[in-house]
């Protein structure tokens, strides 16, 4: 099934793509949620059209996202966690408590942006990979530190 991308999918590609999936794919999930349209002759038209616009808006991503990616490019956020004698937290650092400290430095990003595929155990340094656009992403190093506080 051939359709016209109306929104830049991870997966798929850019907006104003076009692009082959799936029969199911396209009728119960992109067509359905405004995702994407039929590539008939009448869409790509109108496609032809608004290219212009699209390739405009796509680069204000794409500077927006290397504007973000040199903001994060070596940088290192401490978080302080109660931990064990055996260098174990007592719970976990999770993408929600990174996001949280990037928000503490003025850095606004989706926490959905923040790759962590399992959530951090122990103390230590952890590079963690932050989407920053479309097949765009950078690392930051998360430091883990015992807290002083006693329970």
């Amino acid at each position: 099934m051939e359709l016209i991308l109306k929104e830049t999918i991870s997966t798929l590609g850019q907006e104003g793509s076009i692009v082959n999936v799936k029969p199911g794919y396209g009728r119960n999930y992109l067509l359905p949620h405004g995702k994407a349209v039929l590539a008939n002759a009448q869409n790509k038209a109108i496609l032809d059209r608004n290219l212009a616009t699209i390739k405009a808006k796509l680069e204000q991503d794409r500077q927006q996202a290397e504007a973000l990616s040199k903001k994060l490019a070596g940088i290192t956020i401490t978080i302080s966690q109660l931990s064990g004698d055996d260098s174990r937290l007592f719970g976990s650092v999770t993408s929600t408590d990174i996001h949280q400290k990037l928000t503490e430095m003025d850095i606004v990003l989706d926490k959905k942006q923040i790759v962590l595929t399992d959530p951090i155990k122990t103390l230590g340094e952890f590079p963690v990979k932050i989407k920053v656009g479309f097949q765009m992403a950078t690392d930051i190093i998360v430091k883990i530190v015992r807290s002083v506080e006693k329970v």
